[in-house]
């Protein structure tokens, strides 16, 4: 631990603004990165991978940003707050990438290659393996002879070389050991026909030259780190420690994806689930508490954890465990004040609720509710009824009701219990469901006693008029 803190423990993500917005598991990701290096007093940093300009979305940099605040995922370098190792845009690096790439083909580990202009606005594959070194082009030119030619001509990229008959040996902080034959492995292409890198050029550099100690991302990139290990060591790099986080899966162990289950993190925010919730929830995955607690606060998981221990298995991202822990921490964790000003920024017009009677209505609700989304769904009805359509039936009874509510001297929750007992629900055999569609047009709701407590006699009266 003392190495580590002497040797500043730095770490990042580097999201891609292709997307609605920052994805769930690119969070959870940021978490493990963030806490690891808060753990170490280390540095967080934020690098925004926005070299692939076809599929870039105009403002989802700033959606991604915003998205790690809401969370309290607070970085120490990035786009929007600059660092000492500024720009952390991708795109405003490409002299930079550039640079190093021509140091490769000096050094003998990297060549122009030969890729012929596709269709207009067809996406080339430049994953596929092509093992052939042309050294001219089709019109017998021969390759070109600086990057900045090679963007000009438009049909050459920049390839890495793959020795052979080598092992690659990545040291994996999760996985231990993974050995890979170079014979395997295909030609990778650093930087594309329009001078833009790709993700392997672009990430040893900017780890690199951004001092990164960690390298923590998803095991996706597995095949790709004996590619970026054989960059480090044709710059003559000392490699960063690696460690590769499961992928998060579906109920049935498929990979997550948006067809089964929400992935954009604005979801969750949109739906009422805490960041603390959704925090200590996405904490859990892969990893488990000395304790075996299952709540706990972010502090008290930074205290505890361990990269070393999390599981290399892909965990299940169980949206029903979720919604219960969200529920937890709406019930029993927050405080009445840290609760109150979490419905005030999911949604501000509750402001315009008289304080002491949210207070009294959030008393009532928060067993009630998972979400805060639920909290206003629940309470409207009774503050701002809907127009209702009653038979002579519904309405002489209700006017009964009015009747035994209005003599009530102490206007409390047993007081008011007693009459909708005594003289409805038991004397005139009507049913709970019968009523809430009388008053709030559903079948189920906030306890009626609890509720007309709460708001008061005049507003309980009023919900008994059309």
């Amino acid at each position: 631990i003392q190495s580590m803190i002497m040797n500043q423990v730095r770490t990042r993500i580097a999201p891609s603004p292709t997307g609605e917005d920052l994805h769930i598991g690119n969070l959870y990701t940021g978490l493990i990165n963030w806490v690891m290096a808060r753990k170490y007093e280390g540095k967080f940093i934020i690098r925004i991978e926005d070299t692939d300009r076809t599929r870039f979305v105009e403002g989802a940099t700033e959606k991604i940003l915003d998205s790690l605040k809401k969370f309290h995922i607070f970085y120490d370098e990035g786009p929007d707050i600059g660092g000492p190792y500024a720009p952390y845009y991708q795109s405003q690096r490409l002299s930079i990438y550039h640079e190093y790439a021509q140091k490769l083909i000096d050094s003998g580990h990297a060549e122009f290659a030969y890729y012929p202009k596709e269709g207009a606005g067809k996406k080339k594959d430049y994953t596929q393996a092509i093992e052939s070194s042309e050294s001219k082009d089709e019109s017998g030119q021969s390759s070109p002879k600086s990057i900045e030619e090679m963007i000009t001509r438009g049909d050459w990229v920049v390839r890495q070389i793959i020795p052979k008959n080598e092992k690659v040996i990545v040291h994996d902080l999760i996985r231990g050991d993974i050995e890979f034959d170079t014979n395997e492995l295909s030609k990778q292409v650093l930087i594309k026909s329009d001078g833009y890198p790709t993700y392997h050029l672009g990430v040893v550099v900017d780890d690199y030259l951004m001092k990164i100690s960690h390298i923590i991302r998803a095991e996706e990139w597995i095949s790709s780190t004996p590619k970026h290990v054989l960059l480090y060591k044709a710059f003559g790099w000392e490699l960063p420690i690696f460690a590769h986080l499961p992928i998060l899966r579906n109920p049935d162990r498929s990979k997550l994806s948006k067809r089964k289950n929400p992935v954009w993190v604005s979801w969750y925010i949109d739906e009422g689930y805490l960041p603390q919730a959704v925090v200590n929830f996405l904490a859990l995955l892969g990893w488990s508490h000395p304790e075996e607690k299952e709540i706990f606060s972010v502090d008290e998981f930074t205290a505890a954890f361990e990269l070393k221990d999390i599981k290399p298995i892909g965990p299940v991202f169980d949206l029903t465990k979720l919604t219960w822990m969200n529920g937890i921490y709406i019930r029993e964790v927050l405080s009445h004040e840290e609760l109150q000003n979490a419905l005030y920024v999911y949604d501000p017009t509750l402001k315009e609720i008289d304080g002491v009677l949210l207070k009294k209505l959030i008393e009532v609700a928060k067993t009630r509710i998972k979400t805060l989304k639920e909290f206003k769904l629940m309470i409207m009805p009774f503050l701002y009824p809907e127009e209702r359509h009653l038979d002579k039936e519904q309405k002489e009874l209700l006017d009964a009701m009015v009747m035994e509510l209005q003599k009530i001297s102490v206007w409390d929750q047993a007081s008011i219990s007693d009459v909708i007992l005594q003289n409805f629900i038991q004397t005139k055999r009507v049913n709970f469901k019968a009523l809430y569609m009388m008053l709030i047009n559903t079948d189920k709701g906030l306890p009626l006693a609890d509720t007309f407590a709460a708001i008061g006699k005049e507003k309980t009266l009023a919900l008994f008029h059309e």
